[in-house]
């Protein structure tokens, strides 16, 4: 037998390696990494990504990124919209970026032949959305310094070109300031704003008609300044979605509403978080309303073990599941009803493309838990279906739809219509299966967490956690749906089944109410606690003022309930006065006896006053009881109480607002200006303080 030199032997180990390393490709190395493995972060971190956008944008050859700011998704839905808009229009080379997984020392390095847009929503009292609160203080403070330049006098960003468009309400004082903020920071720092700095009004109802304003003369702008050329845009899928016919949706790797790996293996562990649910059971439930035509649900949520934690004032957020009506309504007309279980897995087509959701998992399910499906139509994207129309007349409807603005609202907007059931009334019967699932992936929101204000004291009760939520039902004239909340009916079905209806489904939505594989069961609901700065004072003998029409006075049952507490520890509890309104007292006079059984805590420091709406022949609301209560509203403010108002910001806050400038002007014999002076001194104090939604 031949002896075997050295070169014989590196060639056969070398051999030897590389049939090893062919075989064990994808298996232990080369594994392509689950971005919903993780519980503690999301997105471009969970993967290991780099935190620098520069190089993101070179290793995956974009020039133009679109970073959001978005606490319930509406930001990103924008994002994304541009995104595709950019590439399919004008060719840009383009991703989304979420403002928390990037640093942004380096954006003095910013090429000049690329852009950056900000797509960014003012959250709550002028406040950053949470994933932008990191890039909100860099960029706003007093010495930012960069990489390589200076701050705002080496004009450190005079090479970035930006695109700027913000998303606001107008019922708040601090209307749209965080893009307002963050384009005069930019400027200040020499960065060159490409057409205005766009403003949407959620308040008014106007924002994706103000969207849509906007950004054609944006786009106009920012091809003429990088020479862009348009081209007819057509659909370029951002996502591929194979069917696994070969695969069971009951094998364990198949994801059926799991938000991530861990709840999937069934090893739910903290910190949870907006990204990591926590499956609480409900321990109690109950109706507040005395009314057969509404429904007002107050819950109890246990967290005893889970290490969440919530302070008097915080918010909750339930993670909602859609009914099934819609879901069957949904898959029957895309024609999808006999693939409904198929295992698919969802991938992005580009390096930088994020899936919202954990694959492989099924067309249910995507439907079921992960996509906003009872969402409002926005015009663009009824204008995007035309081209799948089943016929030419349907083709043209759509394109007038989706291109006319009145028309839309005539025929679309004013009909309450969700996709499903648009597509149902405009097809008369049509199966729209020419419509890819990557389209529907791409342009319907991710599901969101629904916020409720916490309606307990963590002082008092620190392992449950209380809700207090009106059950929605929108109805319009003239419009064929109503629209029924996701999540309050989603908890109404949760109440039916506690107390022992065998068949709970409220109004025949058909909720999921056991959750993926059965895993909320026993009367689960996902959950987890935001931390919110509407808080009482520290200190407790502090006089306040609390305005909490219906179920406004959520937040304000946690504070009274704090305050009865310390009484009874024997703290020195100042006078606690709360407006609540209702229609009347004998149909949803919520925790009535409650309040009495404070009073005999607080004594003379609880003053209840109600405002009934329907019980006489001239409606009253709290407006006009605070007005009635002005000289005592008046010295209690002097003593430096606090002033708080939960509820409808539009009308409702706006007012009280108006009410209490007129009595500080009227009591202190103060011009009004100068009393709306001092109500804005109060709210940058923190002595006035909203919990408000529009």
């Amino acid at each position: 037998m031949a002896q075997l030199d050295t070169l014989d032997i590196v060639v056969l180990v070398v051999l030897l390696l590389g049939t090893v390393a062919y075989f064990t490709k994808g298996t232990y190395w080369a594994v392509q990494k689950d971005p919903y493995a993780s519980t503690l972060t999301n997105g471009l971190a969970k993967a290991g990504k780099s935190r620098n956008i520069l190089e993101r944008m070179d290793e995956s050859g974009k020039n133009c990124v679109i970073f959001y700011g978005s606490q319930t998704g509406t930001a990103e839905d924008y994002a994304s919209r541009l995104a595709k808009e950019g590439s399919s229009r004008f060719g840009l080379k383009t991703m989304t970026a979420d403002l928390e997984e990037y640093d942004f020392d380096n954006l003095d390095q910013f090429p000049d032949d690329k852009v950056a847009f900000f797509v960014l929503a003012t959250y709550g009292e002028g406040e950053p959305t949470d994933n932008a609160v990191e890039f909100y203080e860099f960029i706003q403070s007093a010495d930012v310094s960069f990489s390589e330049k200076g701050g705002v006098e080496e004009k450190a960003l005079g090479g970035l070109q930006y695109v700027a468009f913000g998303l606001g309400n107008n019922t708040y004082e601090h209307y749209n300031s965080m893009v307002r903020n963050v384009s005069k920071s930019l400027d200040k720092l020499g960065a060159k704003r490409i057409g205005d700095a766009g403003e949407g009004d959620d308040g008014a109802g106007t924002m994706e008609e103000d969207f849509l304003a906007w950004k054609e003369p944006m786009w106009s702008a920012l091809a003429s300044a990088m020479s862009l050329e348009e081209r007819e845009a057509v659909y370029e899928p951002v996502f591929e979605v194979t069917e696994k016919p070969d695969m069971s949706p009951e094998e364990d790797a198949v994801y059926l509403g799991e938000p991530n790996k861990n709840h999937l293996e069934g090893t739910s562990k903290g910190p949870y978080n907006a990204h990591n649910p926590y499956i609480a059971p409900i321990a109690e439930s109950k109706e507040l309303f005395n009314d057969k035509t509404r429904n007002c649900l107050h819950m109890e949520i246990d967290i005893s073990g889970s290490n969440l934690s919530y302070t008097t004032g915080d918010h909750i957020a339930v993670w909602p599941t859609n009914a099934g009506k819609e879901v069957d309504r949904f898959v029957n007309v895309l024609g999808l009803a006999d693939k409904r279980h198929t295992v698919i897995t969802v991938k992005g087509l580009d390096a930088t493309a994020k899936v919202p959701f954990p694959s492989p998992t099924t067309y249910d399910t995507v439907l079921r838990y992960q996509l906003e499906i009872c969402a409002p139509l926005s015009r663009q994207f009824v204008a995007s279906l035309a081209q799948f129309a089943p016929n030419e007349s349907l083709k043209a409807e759509i394109t007038k739809a989706g291109g006319d603005k009145d028309y839309f609202q005539e025929r679309v907007a004013s009909m309450n219509y969700n996709i499903a059931q648009f597509l149902e009334a405009m097809g008369g019967g049509e199966k729209w299966s020419n419509i890819p699932f990557s389209l529907m992936v791409e342009s319907l929101n991710k599901l969101q967490p629904r916020y409720y204000s916490i309606s307990s004291s963590s002082l008092v009760q620190k392992n449950k956690i209380s809700i207090t939520a009106v059950v929605e039902s929108l109805e319009r004239p003239n419009a064929p749906h109503i629209v029924k909340g996701v999540t309050t009916n989603y908890l109404l079905a949760l109440k039916q089944k506690q107390h022992g209806d065998p068949h709970p489904d409220p109004h025949g939505l058909d909720y999921a109410i056991t959750g993926p594989r059965n895993k909320y069961d026993g009367i689960h609901v996902p959950v987890h606690v935001r931390h919110s700065n509407f808080k009482l004072p520290s200190d407790p003998s502090r006089p306040v003022i609390m305005i909490g029409p219906g179920t406004g006075v959520a937040p304000f049952r946690g504070f009274v309930q704090e305050r009865a507490q310390q009484a009874e520890n024997g703290e020195n509890v100042g006078k606690t006065v709360l407006f609540f309104g209702c229609r009347k007292p004998s149909e949803d006079f919520m925790y009535e006896d409650e309040w009495k059984q404070y009073k005999e805590a607080l004594g003379e420091n609880f003053e209840l006053v109600t405002a009934f709406s329907r019980e006489g022949t001239q409606k009253i609301y709290v407006q006009h009881r605070l007005k009635e209560r002005a000289e005592e509203v008046n010295k209690l403010l002097e003593q430096k109480a606090y002033f708080y108002v939960c509820g409808d910001a539009a009308n409702m806050a706006r007012e009280v607002s108006e009410v209490l400038a007129n009595i500080i002007s009227e009591q202190r014999g103060v011009p009004k200006q100068k009393a709306e002076e001092i109500v804005k001194g109060m709210r940058s104090s923190n002595q006035y303080q909203e919990d408000v939604w529009s």
